[in-house]
């Protein structure tokens, strides 16, 4: 990193230094966590003052281990805190494991004296849990949209890199801890103090509430065809009632033969395939990510019967939904 830079003195009058108490769930992602802790370090440094302080808490105390099985060291537990202090909640793989009563009692608590309370990543699973989104906008992970919308029906989810509702913030994973911190640098001490720490990150493309967290539909299937993007739209958003061939075909003014030529020819399968495994997919994050039975899982991906599921499940996976259950548990409980 460059050395010889220029202060960025703060817009604020108040400079008193924000307090921000990482809480570090087992299995955390590192690079969500790293992101965001990174953005209020260079913060200090390029404004030269004080302005962000932060500690690193578990519900041990002791240390925690990330995701990537690097393990940390804490500076405290669950302690009692204070008005002005911001919580950080920092989750990654098994949330819904790792959210224990503790620390949703702990959350309750904090909460009630008007903390501000954020989520990275996964996080918003356990501040959904606690209670503290209801009736609030929030984000989280694209991959743990499903199994969120099926539990917390409370929520205003949505598709953003992150989100702010009042005292509530969320991410949605990975980079877009930048996105939030740069917004709540730029809101705390003006644009130009975190436009000079994303320059220091040499990130170059800030994004908003407004940007969407999954890359574009032609750039994640690698093909720039507005009519197939259109139907595989159609079909995301279709999951519990499936539309037939014919009347996806329809709907973007095509025959059903040309339909299934543009699949075969730009994604070396059926649309009918493709949709499968969309819902193959889904049903498998159901499956991962909730406790909700089989049976229900099968319906709300669109299947009728719990042995046609089965048989299309084993098919892709090469197990069934009871065995990738149950193989899940097995490593949980390791």
């Amino acid at each position: 990193m460059a050395q010889n830079h220029e202060l960025i003195k703060s817009t604020s009058e108040d400079t008193k230094p924000r307090r921000y108490v990482f809480v570090l769930l087992n299995e955390f992602t590192l690079l969500s966590f790293a992101a965001a802790i990174d953005c209020l370090r260079l913060a200090n440094l390029m404004s030269g003052q004080d302005l962000y302080h932060w500690e690193v808490v578990g519900e041990t105390g002791d240390e925690v281990s990330s995701s990537t099985g690097v393990r940390f060291k804490l500076d405290g537990g669950l302690d009692e805190l204070r008005r002005d202090d911001v919580i950080i909640l920092c989750g990654g793989r098994a949330v819904a494991a790792n959210t224990s009563q503790k620390i949703l009692n702990w959350l309750r608590r904090e909460s009630r004296k008007g903390v501000v309370v954020g989520g990275l990543c996964t996080a918003s699973y356990t501040m959904a849990k606690a209670g503290l989104l209801n009736d609030k906008r929030a984000t989280i992970h694209w991959q743990n949209q499903d199994s969120f919308t099926e539990e917390f029906q409370d929520v205003e989810l949505t598709k953003s890199v992150f989100q702010v509702d009042g005292n509530r913030m969320s991410t949605a994973g990975g980079t877009s801890s930048i996105d939030l911190f740069l917004h709540i640098i730029a809101d705390n001490h003006g644009e130009e103090l975190a436009n000079s720490v994303a320059d220091q990150q040499i990130y170059s493309s800030i994004r908003t509430d407004q940007d969407t967290q999954r890359l574009s539909i032609p750039t994640r299937i690698g093909v720039r065809h507005p009519k197939l993007s259109r139907v595989i739209q159609i079909m995301e958003t279709n999951i519990e009632d499936p539309i037939s061939p014919s009347t996806l075909a329809k709907d973007v003014d095509m025959s059903t033969r040309q339909l299934e030529r543009l699949f075969r020819r730009y994604l070396n399968r059926s649309p009918k395939r493709y949709y499968m495994e969309l819902r193959l997919q889904k049903a498998r994050n159901l499956l991962m990510q909730t406790d909700m039975s089989v049976i229900n899982v099968a319906l709300a991906c669109g299947f009728s019967s719990p042995s046609h599921f089965s048989k299309c499940y084993r098919s892709h996976y090469n197990t069934t939904p009871y065995r990738e259950r149950g193989a899940l548990a097995s490593r949980l409980s390791i």
